[in-house]
């Protein structure tokens, strides 16, 4: 149970906290310096952890990660991968602690607006160097603040002639793009970025959706077509999904070998070839092994959780036993309930994964869906749902998280989820009041 008159205080004397201030600042230079951003995100934390140091306990959600812990330390000293193995906790560890330290930062509807904001324009570093390696040829690396930030820029992108920007691959980029998008989308409903000035939020969501565009991630496409509706609401869905099947019908067409071959071939006149290409992998017909496929890649990834099922074989295992198996390299098994399985057993990977969609599916109970919800800005609820949701599914086919600045944005984005329930419960609790007072 959580202390209302605990958390009340807290948000009386957020605006004046210093604490608050580093996580704003933080969260702007997520995307442009890990080593800032976590400088400035370690001083919140740290604060954010004394205000609340009394409530660990009380708080349930941090059970299933402290015997997370458990099992991960134990897995590690029976590990294969020796001081990988220890090394990989902190992809995790910190995070756990980020969770419950970093919430005071989150409680409200009105910070989690104010954060969303930042993520969105802490993004244009990414959009603007993204834009400038493919049509400007820009080349790093380069410096800023005497080496504090290093951009290493790859001209025509990396892989080449997919945007990147500041990121190291396409893919990483795709996944920070995609996590933002729907906040940026949710400025242009229900304006918040620089005043109430929607010129500004659409343009950012004209660059957002391009730069998806072109990082040619199928992922990235993907969480365009998810966001729309979720983040426009239910109330959209009778004239907003028949009109987006109508725009994407040339596209099923031209991928989905169902149809008839005139009929096909129109649609691919239509849609460009890179586009229906990419989407049907045709690029990689004859010419790619099948251990290097993705189902390729799960099965010798569930060859190895049948050979040690329950404390796994220690983190970065995946990436010393396939070139072993398979005489391919890969650094993940590209999904993450699988690699947390071969790295720290089925249990582990079972815990975390109910943790978070039981986040998921909590909040979008009590904080989206509920008829007794109060809040004022259920559109960026929405969208920092919309954005969670995004995230997970990236981590299906890939593994995003390993570039740190992906990972700390899922967890804020899964703290965020967890202030939403404390927000509709407790306006529920306050509604039931105010009606048993009125009759």
């Amino acid at each position: 149970m959580i202390n209302n008159v605990y958390f009340s205080n807290i948000r009386n004397h957020l605006s004046d906290n210093i604490g608050w201030k580093c996580f704003q600042i933080g969260l702007i230079f997520l995307p442009s310096s890990a080593l800032i951003s976590y400088a400035f995100l370690l001083v919140a934390l740290v604060q954010g952890s004394l205000q609340r140091r009394d409530l660990y306990w009380r708080e349930y959600w941090n059970y299933p990660l402290v015997l997370v812990t458990f099992l991960m330390i134990i897995g590690c000293i029976r590990s294969h991968t020796g001081w990988l193995a220890w090394l990989g906790l902190f992809n995790w560890f910190p995070f756990f602690w980020c969770f419950w330290g970093l919430q005071p930062y989150l409680l409200t509807p009105e910070r989690r607006r104010k954060c969303a904001s930042l993520l969105v324009l802490g993004s244009l570093p990414v959009l603007i160097t993204g834009f400038g390696q493919l049509w400007l040829g820009w080349e790093g690396p380069w410096q800023i603040f005497d080496g504090l930030i290093i951009w290493f820029i790859s001209p025509g992108g990396e892989p080449l002639g997919r945007l990147s920007g500041l990121f190291d691959y396409a893919n990483i980029a795709a996944a920070w793009l995609s996590g933002v998008w729907p906040l940026c989308l949710a400025s242009v409903l229900d304006p918040f970025i620089l005043g109430r000035n929607r010129v500004v939020s659409c343009a950012l969501l004209i660059a957002f959706v391009s730069a998806m565009i072109l990082t040619d991630s199928r992922n990235a496409w993907g969480a365009i077509v998810l966001g729309l509706p979720l983040v426009f609401g239910s109330a959209s869905w009778s004239w907003l999904i028949p009109l987006m099947l109508i725009c994407f019908l040339p596209v099923i067409i031209a991928v989905l070998p169902v149809f008839d071959f005139g009929i096909q071939e129109f649609a691919r006149s239509i849609v460009p070839e890179s586009v229906w290409m990419r989407l049907n992998d045709m690029q990689f017909v004859d010419t790619r092994p099948f251990e290097a496929t993705r189902i390729g890649q799960w099965e010798i990834g569930f060859n190895l959780i049948f050979e040690k099922p329950w404390l796994g074989w220690g983190a970065a295992a995946f990436s010393i036993l396939y070139p072993l198996r398979t005489g391919l390299s890969h650094g993940h098994s590209h999904n993450l309930p699988l690699e947390l399985a071969i790295s720290h057993g089925v249990i582990v990977s079972l815990l975390i994964n109910i943790f978070v969609f039981s986040l998921l599916l909590i909040s979008s109970f009590y904080g989206l869906f509920n008829n007794l919800n109060l809040q004022k800005n259920i559109i960026v609820d929405r969208a920092w749902w919309t954005s969670t949701l995004i995230l997970i599914c990236f981590h299906a086919t890939d593994i995003p998280l390993f570039d740190s600045r992906i990972n700390i944005l899922g967890w804020i984005l899964l703290i965020g989820l967890r202030c939403m329930i404390y927000n509709s419960i407790s306006n529920n609790i306050l509604l039931k009041k105010f009606k048993k007072a009125l009759y």
